[in-house]
């Protein structure tokens, strides 16, 4: 080993052994911190970039696939409960093009690629079956891709075209969903559902479309929609509605004295409605006009004899000449004609009853006529449909109010307390840790100026070197095993007086001197020679 590194182990040596035992506990623990450090930096660093392979995937196929990457030696991870493979990302195509040599995934649902296998001698059953099999798998894949949706599938039922359409029947359609775990699908999800699958099929309506989830629950039943759809229009109807009285109250009467209920009647009916209007325009000429004049004059002609019983001419004896006219006229007028058509949607309100109830402490100041006349204006009240608006003036109870607001504020106070007794810990915790890195920070600095700044007697090692016999004008140094190397010429330097009794106090000052004129003059001598002596090993 080289002098150099070994003098640098040997001062590395000595400085640990100086340490106290908290000094080594932390430096202990600063080395294993670091170590560890490394490892965790080197393992995250060298980890590969894993990307999913598939994902989606039934039992089968997984256990298919991970064979594959164990033949294969490929590292794998799997996520989402089996169900995705991960691999790295370098491997993914390779892996997904030998799995496709493979048929893997057998279970995934095809789309239109299943028209691209049928030959020109399909039967029209065939077609029609492919075709019913690819809007199917095209829809579950579209339906999988929603958040939380782990697999769907589509079964539709289109029936035969015919030519009569009182035989005519509508297409149905259910979808069966499997969530991920712990995950249910929203109302407005559920609705995306059904509208996505009646947007794809020609004639499909959202009613006739059915939504299972894996747990056996409708989500939307055919003929009546999705579950609870007969009563969520209601309710957000009524929410609404009571949220805008409800802040208009609390600014009239104070908050928390008065409340406010609201229950609708909504009709769930659609439909249309045609209406026809006919008008006469003004000074409008007619399209068609016809007159017929007819005259006879003669015997027999006009009415012989007067009317009798039973509206029956009797002949009066007179002769029967007479005369005889008939005009008829007959026109076409034109007329305005207007159609309307009105699609009435589902969800009008048929009659809704409005019940605010005014806490009589908090009364004096507000007119109930006046309340009354503001919440029927807001809410929209209509007499002519039924409507109701009942404001009264009652005492509220204040005792339940008085408890929750000791609760709540009790809640409040523990919270705060917590809270508190959260901040002090940490700072607890923090002081602490700054009090043992500033402690251990002192004691090693202490340490290293102790170290630094010991002062070292060097009278002794120096006596036989200042007590040379004879003396001579240059000063004999003991030997140093050094590399050799050139020296330049060194002046003599002036004999130093020994003092003559070594009992008597040593002159620290005077060593001094005659250790800095030892150094001017020969200044390479001088360091090989200290250091020499701070080299505990090496005898002086």
């Amino acid at each position: 080993m080289p002098p150099q590194l070994a003098a640098v182990f040997a001062r590395l040596g000595a400085t640990v052994r100086g340490f106290s035992i908290a000094q080594r506990t932390i430096a202990i623990l600063g080395v294993a911190v670091l170590v560890l450090g490394g490892v965790a930096l080197t393992s995250w660093l060298t980890k590969p970039s894993y990307t999913p392979l598939f994902s989606g995937l039934q039992a089968a196929d997984a256990n298919s696939i991970v064979d594959q990457l164990r033949t294969d030696g490929v590292p794998y991870e799997l996520t989402n409960g089996g169900a995705t493979i991960m691999v790295p990302e370098e491997k993914v195509y390779d892996e997904r093009l030998k799995a496709a040599a493979a048929g893997l995934p057998t279970t995934k649902t095809a789309g239109y690629s299943l028209l691209d296998n049928m030959g020109v001698t399909s039967s029209d059953f065939q077609q029609s079956v492919t075709y019913k099999r690819a809007m199917e798998g095209e829809l579950a894949s579209t339906i999988s891709a929603l958040d939380g949706v782990k697999t769907a599938s589509v079964q539709l039922a289109l029936p035969k075209e015919t030519v009569f359409a009182a035989e005519k029947q509508d297409p149905t359609a259910s979808v069966f969903i499997e969530t991920d775990p712990g995950v249910s699908l929203s109302s407005d999800q559920v609705q995306a559902v059904v509208h996505l699958t009646s947007a794809s099929i020609d004639g499909l309506k959202p009613i006739n479309v059915a939504v299972v989830d894996s747990t056996g629950t409708v989500l939307s039943a055919v003929g009546t929609g999705p579950a609870g759809g007969g009563t969520k229009p209601a309710s957000d109807y009524e929410k609404r509605v009571s949220a805008s009285l409800q802040t208009m109250l609390d600014r009239l009467a104070g908050p928390g004295n008065a409340t406010v209920a609201v229950a609708a009647d909504m009709n769930l009916d659609s439909g249309q409605k045609v209406a026809e209007t006919f008008t006469n325009p003004d000074q409008a000429p007619a399209l068609s006009e016809s007159k017929n004049t007819s005259s006879y004059t003669g015997t027999g002609a006009g009415a012989a004899g007067t009317l009798g019983p039973d509206n029956v001419a009797v002949p009066t004896g007179a002769s029967g000449d007479g005369t005889y006219t008939s005009d008829q006229s007959t026109k076409n007028n034109a007329i305005n004609k207007t159609t309307e058509t009105t699609t009435i949607p589902a969800g009008s309100v048929k009659r809704q009853t409005v019940s605010v109830a005014v806490n009589a402490s908090a009364a004096n100041g507000v007119d109930l006529a006046t309340l009354r006349e503001l919440v029927s204006s807001a809410a929209g009240i209509d007499t002519a449909r039924g409507d109701v608006v009942t404001v009264a003036s009652v005492p509220f109870n204040a005792a339940g109010a008085a408890d929750a607001k000791a609760a709540l504020d009790a809640a409040k106070a523990e919270a705060d307390a917590q809270r508190t007794a959260d901040t002090w810990r940490t700072i607890i915790i923090g002081a602490v840790a700054l009090l043992v890195l500033a402690a251990a920070l002192f004691l090693y600095a202490r340490k290293n100026r102790r170290q630094s700044r010991e002062p070292v007697d060097l009278g002794e090692r120096l006596d036989p070197l200042l007590h040379l016999d004879p003396p001579t004008t240059s000063i004999s140094l003991p030997p140093v095993a050094v590399a050799p190397r050139a020296v330049p010429a060194v002046p003599a330097a002036p004999v130093l007086e020994v003092p003559p009794l070594p009992e008597e106090p040593q002159d620290l000052d005077g060593k001094r001197a005659r250790l800095e004129s030892l150094a001017t003059h020969s200044p390479e001598k001088t360091a090989e020679f200290l250091r020499g002596l701070m080299d505990d090993r090496q005898p002086a």
